[in-house]
């Protein structure tokens, strides 16, 4: 009898191998779809499966895998993408801080999270500054008349016309010259006479010649037309066509002739100018440097510019002269730097884009030989997070685990990318450069005092919710009644209906006013502060031209409600909670105050409606009891 196929060996193994297959696929399959914390062993034994399908513990957290910042304690979806959360790894570790955070190797990854050590090293800031060319005034001369008289000739007729040193600029008709020529001539005549009288009228003779000199040598003119004058004849002179009774003017220095005050035939009286020459070899370049950069600059720093008239051109120059005197109508000082304008590119008038690159050193003071200057501590900019007056970086501790510690600095002078930091780090320290915001997000929404949201205290003194009086407590109550349309305004997109309830909000906060002599001097202070705050919020808010200012406004407004509910309690007529959506204002993430618990989100309306989550219920007193 034939065999069938099925019991032929081959066909026996290629069955075999078929079954397997179908096996290893069902058992995944089962795996992948069943629930954690479901019994995946069919068996009822409640054995783990290979650890794969292990049950979940009951504390265990669940995370986003596209946004690591999210941790929830129960498993469902994600508040921002709504995909299905995955369970977080929980490690726990002795002796660690509250507010400290771990994640594991992969939510580190996914979260983007990069570090670097602060160390010191020498870092340059650049400090911008703008002005304009101008004349070096060492360089400047102004041609007057020394002596009235009449201009018969100018020889420099026209303003940007370029002179040498001693060449000629006007003749002027002097009849003091005039005079002054024969004085002159008879005071050398008695000199030469003077001989023959003794030595006492040959001295007299002497000082009377020499006093007529001096008074011609002021005037201006050389002691070669001196001399000239004191002969009656002027043919030694290079200009001997003219006669005595004319002075010559002549260029001081040599440079181009910026101003002229000359007409030929005028009459000018002593002291008048009639040109005004500048040497532009060398130019002034005046800055301004606001009050912030005053003690980076110092005599002695180069400074680079541009100018729009020489394009792609870099000029460089070597301050001068800093002002001592603070302009008080610009907080701007003036800052004078030397440029040698050789090529004659420079115009006085030319507006300058100016930089100086200045090296720091430990205390904050420019550095002009590093070899002998100690480096300052630096980290990263994107390491600070600046809240208002506070500076805070996240640390990495030290071991393989990530863990994670907020630590508030005093930061110097920024450098550029980095940031002088003057307490708070040691060097070698590691700093979180990316990804500290979603490590401070992390934190907040575990309801954990992050650094950008630390604990909950007011002007140094933590509050006791039911510490204030009930006529107090009633008119918070109203305030939050009032609140609360304008959220759902908000969340609704209605820019007209969140108006009208802003303007509510305004009123009811005008009301409270009445009741606050009745908390305690603790108490009072810090609940003026919570009040100007909202008050300043609200007025923004019904002024503010479209939804998203009001968006903006409501922020502040909320914080600083929920930071008085929660100090001196309420009496609302349904539950409230604090909601937090942690995409909202560019994922810097934002509170607000709403009923129930369905997330109704006020900073994004119809486009994200349920993006958030319930950070905190509000709980009365009653409830607690």
């Amino acid at each position: 009898m034939m065999p069938s196929k099925l019991q032929h060996p081959q066909a026996r193994r290629w069955l075999l191998a078929a079954v397997i297959v179908l096996a290893a696929t069902a058992g995944y399959l089962l795996g992948v779809t069943a629930r954690p914390g479901e019994n995946r062993d069919r068996g009822g034994s409640g054995a783990p499966d290979g650890g794969a399908a292990a049950a979940m513990p009951a504390d265990s957290e669940w995370t986003c895998s596209m946004h690591p910042q999210i941790i929830l304690p129960d498993e469902g979806q994600c508040p921002i993408c709504f995909m299905d959360l995955i369970p977080l790894e929980k490690n726990a570790v002795e002796g660690l801080d509250p507010d400290d955070l771990i994640l594991t190797d992969a939510a580190v990854a996914l979260a983007d999270i990069a570090t670097e050590a602060a160390r010191r090293r020498f870092v340059e800031t650049e400090i911008r500054l703008v002005g304009a060319v101008t004349y070096d005034e060492t360089r400047t001369a102004h041609i007057a008349a020394w002596v009235p008289g009449r201009l018969d000739r100018l020889h420099v007729a026209f303003t940007g016309q370029t002179v040498a040193r001693g060449d000629r600029l006007a003749e002027i008709y002097s009849p003091e010259l005039y005079g002054a020529r024969a004085e002159l001539q008879a005071a050398a005549d008695a000199w030469r006479r003077s001989a023959d009288h003794g030595e006492r009228a040959r001295q007299q003779a002497r000082a009377t010649l020499q006093s007529v000199r001096e008074r011609l040598r002021l005037w201006g003119l050389s002691e070669e037309q001196i001399a000239e004058l004191e002969n009656g004849s002027s043919a030694a002179a290079p200009d001997a066509a003219q006669p005595a009774e004319h002075l010559t003017l002549r260029a001081p220095l040599g440079g181009v002739v910026v101003a002229k005050n000359a007409v030929e035939g005028m009459y000018v009286a002593a002291g008048h100018t009639l040109y005004t020459v500048a040497d532009l070899s060398r130019v002034w370049v005046r800055l301004e440097a606001y009050e912030k950069d005053l003690d980076r600059l110092r005599v002695g720093q180069p400074v680079q510019f541009t100018a729009m008239a020489a394009p792609g051109r870099d000029f460089t120059g070597t301050i001068a002269f800093i002002d001592p005197v603070l302009d008080p109508a610009t907080r701007t000082v003036g800052v004078r730097v030397e440029v040698d304008n050789r090529e004659g590119l420079l115009k006085p008038g030319l507006l300058v884009k100016a930089r100086c690159l200045v090296t720091l050193d430990a205390d904050g003071r420019p550095v002009s030989d590093r070899d002998t200057a100690a480096p300052p501590l630096t980290i990263p900019a994107t390491a600070a997070l600046l809240t208002g007056e506070r500076a805070i970086v996240y640390v990495r501790n030290p071991g393989p685990q990530p863990i994670f510690s907020g630590r508030e600095v005093v930061l110097g002078a920024r450098a550029g990318d980095w940031y002088h930091v003057v307490d708070g780090l040691a060097e070698g320290e590691l700093v979180v450069t990316s990804g500290n915001f979603k490590i401070d997000s992390a934190l907040q929404i575990q309801a954990r005092p992050s650094m950008m949201n630390p604990a909950s205290t007011t002007g140094g003194t933590t509050l006791e919710a039911g510490s204030a009086p009930p006529c107090f407590v009633d008119r918070l109550t109203h305030i939050l009644a009032a609140y609360l349309p304008l959220q759902q305004a908000l969340a609704a997109d209605d820019d007209s209906a969140a108006a009208t309830a802003g303007q509510a909000v305004a009123a009811a906060l005008a009301t409270v006013a009445c009741a606050e002599d009745h908390l305690s001097e603790l108490a009072r202070e810090p609940w003026r502060d919570m009040y100007r705050a909202m008050e300043r919020a609200a007025t923004r808010l019904v002024r503010a031209g479209d939804i998203d200012r009001r968006r903006a406004a409501f922020q502040p407004l909320s914080d600083n409600l929920w930071a008085a509910l929660a100090a001196f309690g309420a009496e609302p007529a349904q539950s409230v909670g604090l909601f937090h959506c942690p995409m909202a204002f560019d994922d810097a993430g934002a509170d607000w105050i709403q009923t129930g618990e369905t997330v109704a989100n006020p900073y994004y309306g119809a486009k994200m409606l349920r993006c958030g989550y319930l950070k905190q219920p509000l709980v009365s007193e009653e409830t607690d009891e």
